[in-house]
């Protein structure tokens, strides 16, 4: 009876765990890529998505 308990809890957090992962997730790429180009652009640095999808592939080391 005391493992199925264990069992039981086991579950119980991997359950508020996924719950809580995605409330806590952070912003999907393409909002990311947004805000990115929004920052750029207020200081009057223009750029294409093809050199923040770069930019952002350099930055992660996704080459």
């Amino acid at each position: 009876m005391k493992a199925l308990n264990i069992l039981y809890a086991f579950l119980g957090g991997a359950i508020v765990g996924c719950g809580a992962a995605l409330l806590f997730a952070p912003e999907k790429g393409e909002e990311v890529r947004k805000r990115i180009v929004s920052i750029l652009k207020r200081k009057g640095i223009k750029i294409s998505d093809e050199e923040v999808d770069a930019l952002v592939a350099e930055l992660t080391g996704e080459e």
